[in-house]
């Protein structure tokens, strides 16, 4: 399984989550977007609504009858109602569930690096985990720096 981490140093999550949702989704695949806040899980919800004038992500917050039909479903535990096999850890906290996914991406700031760095290294000694560092270059570009 891959696991991708994503440091937010220049972007913020609003534009950095329905990018990788917008890929996710276009491949066919999806997402399970975890966040433990209810009111982050608000944003996120009405940032995928609205992030671009020309179109949306389809979604929904789990709970809901329809859990299962979204191809990206927001909730508070990585528990796929929808059937993702990618999940998004945007909230800085890094959860052993997402090991039970095809990719995981964790996106984090300055706020959470220091557990991001934690979970780096006990990933580390996983086998079946194939580990990358995203970080911002000074173009706003994306790269891998591990």
């Amino acid at each position: 399984m891959q696991v991708d981490f994503y440091h937010l140093t220049m972007a913020p999550l609003d534009r950095v989550l329905p990018s990788i949702a917008e890929k996710v989704l276009g491949s066919g695949g999806r997402l399970l977007i975890v966040a433990e806040d209810a009111g982050l899980r608000a944003r996120i919800d009405q940032l995928l609504w609205s992030y671009n004038a020309a179109s949306f992500l389809p979604h929904a917050q789990a709970g809901g009858a329809w859990d299962s039909d979204q191809p990206a479903l927001i909730a508070d535990a990585v528990a796929p109602a929808n059937g993702a096999r990618n999940v998004a850890l945007v909230d800085g906290l890094w959860r052993d569930e997402a090991l039970g996914f095809e990719r995981a991406f964790h996106l984090f700031d300055e706020d959470s690096i220091g557990a991001a760095r934690v979970a780096w290294r006990a990933l580390g000694d996983r086998e079946s985990v194939e580990r990358r560092y995203w970080r911002q270059d000074e173009n706003g570009r994306w790269a891998q720096v591990a």
